[in-house]
């Protein structure tokens, strides 16, 4: 299987991987300025976009797709559930990134016993399970979840909304998947080992992933850089394109 790979610019290699629910679309506020510095390569995750989806459609196969169709060496930047397969990628296939900024995303997204910067389990699972009865209305549940509590709400959830079914409609079972490796994945004990150089770009009001998991995340990697954006929610690259483009070409350049 060969995924989708949108490629634009010249220079260093630099590969977006987008959220739950989208493809590689969502980058398009973003990806013509970084075009101007880098090699951009925006990726449809399995069963999203023009990409084909994966058997079995669980993490560590997403991370091995994506490897597959990465440059030699290249910076990652990993948003929400796309942050989750680069820490797995990092992890697994440290040649391969040389840099990785995870933006809006952690490496437990669920509140578990000893684990409290997450969202409650049965948030998620209500997602799934709701899939089933209404499609489209879970998935606008969803983007509304996403910018709540951020500035420029209206800009960004009506670009969400076009940008959501601009290349097709993913199936309930490819989403009910992703779902399922939000609920289930916790890379916690492992993220310490992650050996590229490391930035978080995050919203400080972001419900998804709340900030407490960037600050935790920051803890554990030595010389990793953390920038929190007040106002900001789940996705600073649509409310907040100057902070995180200047973000990336500080960091990759």
């Amino acid at each position: 299987m060969t995924l989708h790979v949108e490629i634009a610019g010249s220079g260093p290699g630099l590969v977006l991987l987008h959220g739950w629910g989208m493809h590689s679309g969502i980058w398009g506020g973003v990806r013509d300025e970084l075009a101007r510095d880098f090699c951009v390569h925006a990726v449809d995750l399995p069963g999203y976009g023009a990409s084909p989806p994966c058997q079995p459609y669980d993490l560590r196969q997403l991370a091995r797709e994506v490897a597959l169709v990465l440059p030699p060496r290249a910076g990652v930047i990993g948003w929400s559930l796309g942050g989750l397969v680069a820490q797995r990628l990092a992890l697994t296939q440290p040649r391969q990134v040389e840099r990785l900024m995870l933006v809006g995303t952690s490496p437990c997204f669920v509140q578990r016993p000893d684990w409290s910067c997450g969202i409650e389990a049965e948030i998620l699972q209500t997602f799934a399970n709701d899939l089933e009865r209404d499609y489209a209305a879970t998935l606008l549940r969803f983007l509304s979840l996403q910018v709540r509590n951020g500035e420029n709400v209206r800009t960004v959830l009506k670009y969400l909304r076009v940008a959501l079914f601009a290349r097709g409609v993913p199936s309930a079972e490819v989403l009910r998947a992703g779902l399922h490796i939000l609920l289930e994945n916790d890379l916690r004990p492992e993220v310490g080992s992650l050996a590229p150089p490391l930035s978080i770009v995050h919203g400080e009001r972001d419900m998804l992933a709340p900030a407490e998991a960037a600050r935790w995340l920051q803890s554990q990697i030595p010389g990793a850089r953390l920038t929190l954006i007040p106002g900001c929610a789940h996705a600073p690259f649509l409310s907040h394109p100057k902070v995180f483009l200047q973000e990336v070409r500080e960091f990759f350049s």
